[in-house]
Formats: structure tokens, sequence, C-alpha cells
């Protein structure tokens, strides 16, 4: 049999470079889409030394024309997706009264829209087993006004991963929204390395006892 196959949108240093490192050493081959060529190619040598086949694509996931191309690309090269990890959100410093219509749907579109066009792009690639994993945040449930863009992007997130996995469950294809409830640090409980950990987790759940949202407090 082939290995497994993860592809992560919105790869980069930071959660999504440990969500990478922590499936390729559970023998993962890892598909990676970003914005940057420099972050992509260093993440890719750091997999290919875990004994990871890597595939890296630049693409800008708020184009939903490359967004699809990318993930479909993906897929095709390594041959399946067994999870699709969806890690992008805006962090814009901008509060309710500064905050402008045209940059809140931007913001949306790359947090929550850009997931639809990787989801449609990896679903003929994905067969029963296969999952479908987000960072959320604590910021759906207690938002911040100064970054108000960041709660409606993590609201919408884990509403619509709701939605995906109520979609796709019949197929045997589930969905699971992972709700960082802590601020990220380079040490403790809220290490990239331990928020990745909790990722693998959720998509490791027992699908009899599936949740669709898993809270990660540390």
């Amino acid at each position: 049999m082939s290995r497994p196959v993860i592809v992560i949108v919105g790869a980069g240093p930071g959660v999504s470079g440990s969500v990478a490192r922590r499936f390729a050493r559970d023998g993962y081959d890892v598909g990676l889409v970003g914005v940057h060529e420099e972050p992509l190619g260093e993440l890719s040598v750091d997999l290919e030394a875990l004994g990871a086949g890597v595939g890296h694509v630049v693409a800008d996931i708020t184009d939903d024309t490359a967004a699809r191309a990318a993930v479909d690309e993906l897929g095709s090269r390594l041959g399946r997706i067994d999870v699709l990890h969806f890690n992008p959100s805006a962090f814009r410093e901008r509060d309710p009264l500064t905050l402008t219509v045209p940059e809140l749907l931007a913001d949306v579109t790359l947090g929550v829209g850009a997931l639809l066009s990787a989801l449609q792009a990896a679903r003929p690639h994905m067969s029963a087993g296969a999952r479908i994993t987000a960072t959320g945040s604590m910021a759906a449930d207690q938002p911040w006004h100064g970054a108000a863009s960041l709660g409606v992007q993590k609201a919408g997130l884990r509403n619509l991963v709701l939605s995906i996995d109520a979609a796709l469950k019949d197929d045997g294809i589930r969905a699971v929204s992972v709700t960082v409830r802590g601020t990220l640090s380079d040490e403790g409980a809220f290490t990239p390395d331990r928020v990745a950990a909790a990722i693998h987790a959720a998509a490791h759940q027992d699908e009899a006892d599936w949740r669709a949202e898993v809270p990660y407090s540390g």
C-alpha cells in the first residue's frame, strides 16, 4: 500500500510546520500549499529528512482557481489525500469602528472561504477514512475587539467544518476543528508542537465517538 498523505493549506513556519512534521513522523507523505517559496522549501527539507515524500505548490489561496489547482496538483502528484489540514487566518488589527467591509471580506476569504476551494479540489482524491482538520481558536467564542475580523473568521471556520462533517460523514469522511484555547508560545502548553499533537490526535479519533469540534486547553 502507498503511504498516507496529508495536504496542508496555508503551510509555513509555526503550527502548520509542526503539523507537517508530526504527520511525517507518523509515516505520512506531505503536500504543502503556501504563498512563499522560501519557507515551503525549508520545510520540505525538514520533512524529507524525516523520510517523507514531499510536494509543494506556491499559490495565493484567496484566488479560487489557484487554490483549487494547487490542491488538485498535489493530490494527483502524491496519489491520494488522507488528511486535508486547513491552517490560515488573517490577523488585522482593526476594531469594528475602523474595519472596512472589503477588509472583512478579504480576511474571511482567507480564513474561511479558501477551505471550500481546498475541500472541493481535494474531494476526488479522498476516500472513506479521509479526514479534514482545521486550526481553530478561542477567538470564535471570545473575540478581541481590536482584531475584529479574526473572531469572525474562526467562528465561521468552525461552523463550516461542522457542515462539512455532516455532509461527508455518510461517505466515511469526517471533519474536525481543533479550538486552541490559549495563546501560542515558545514554551509551555501552547507551543506549535503541542498544538500539532492535538490536531494529530483529533484526526485519529475513533469514528464511533467522533467530535467535529475538539477543544485544546493544554
